[in-house]
């Protein structure tokens, strides 16, 4: 008995997961600070912008958190 293999490929496209949002964060490089989280970049950027006028810090790590998800593409 000869076995044959049926190899389908199936598109798919990575997208954000409908069911988050996306997390902006910011920590000063210089010392321990760190803005508050939230869904609107601009506030965290707004927060590193007054830490810098009341430290003088200007040096920031920021980082976006999203949550992904792979779904065939139809």
């Amino acid at each position: 008995m000869v076995t044959r293999a049926v190899l389908r490929y199936v598109k798919h496209r990575i997208t954000q997961h409908p069911d988050t949002d996306v997390t902006f964060e910011a920590e000063c490089l210089h010392c321990k600070w760190m803005a508050t989280p939230s869904t609107d970049g601009a506030a965290v950027d707004v927060e590193c912008m007054s830490h810098t006028g009341r430290s003088g810090h200007k040096g920031f790590r920021r980082i976006c958190t999203s949550f992904a998800m792979v779904v065939r593409d139809e």
